[in-house]
């Protein structure tokens, strides 16, 4: 449910949350657009790891966003502000997408601790061709290895974020040299 907005400012927009209504803006394509939202229809959007293609219906038309950005209040879970922005048909869309690991890795078997340094990472592509989620298989990732986002290759993505960002790494740990100084 979406209503356009014609006020706005600090006393304005506490006025809409006192109606449990969240004010929201729609960027992009040269146009912005106020509009406001209820907070329990945009719950399961924010409080989930995955990113999602909303369908906004502002005024009969309606719109493919995705969000931007959320504001939330410093001291209560409050949302205070949603940012949403809009999808333009043949151009690809930048966007946090989650990160899954699938797989055991070697040096987990021989004692090492996976860890995901990464939850998300920023890619580029038309809409129709984001994943729900970014799948990195941790299979061959030995104790002391990290796997970079340089290293991961998607049919269709361009990583935004820096190549040389660490996704995941298997760490070593003492039970890792222990098994290495038997090896040795």
């Amino acid at each position: 449910m979406a209503a356009a907005r014609a006020d706005f400012g600090k006393s304005a927009a506490k006025a809409l949350r006192k109606q449990g209504l969240i004010p929201c803006t729609l960027c992009g394509n040269g146009e912005t657009v106020s509009f406001t939202t209820d907070t329990k229809s945009v719950k399961p959007l924010i409080y989930s790891p995955n990113s999602y293609i909303v369908e906004i219906e502002l005024g009969g038309k309606v719109e493919k966003a995705v969000m931007r950005e959320v504001q939330f209040h410093p001291v209560r879970e409050e949302i205070l502000h949603i940012e949403f922005y809009r999808i333009a048909e043949g151009k690809p869309v930048a966007i946090a997408i989650p990160v899954r690991l699938t797989g055991t890795a070697e040096g987990v078997k021989v004692g090492g601790k996976l860890a995901l340094s990464a939850r998300k990472l920023i890619v580029s592509a038309m809409f129709d061709q984001l994943p729900d989620e970014i799948v990195v298989d941790v299979t061959s990732l030995g104790v002391g290895k990290t796997i970079f986002v340089g290293d991961l290759q998607f049919e269709g993505l361009k990583f935004l974020t820096p190549a040389t960002t660490a996704v995941c790494a298997v760490r070593v740990t003492r039970a890792s040299r222990g098994a290495a100084a038997e090896r040795g």
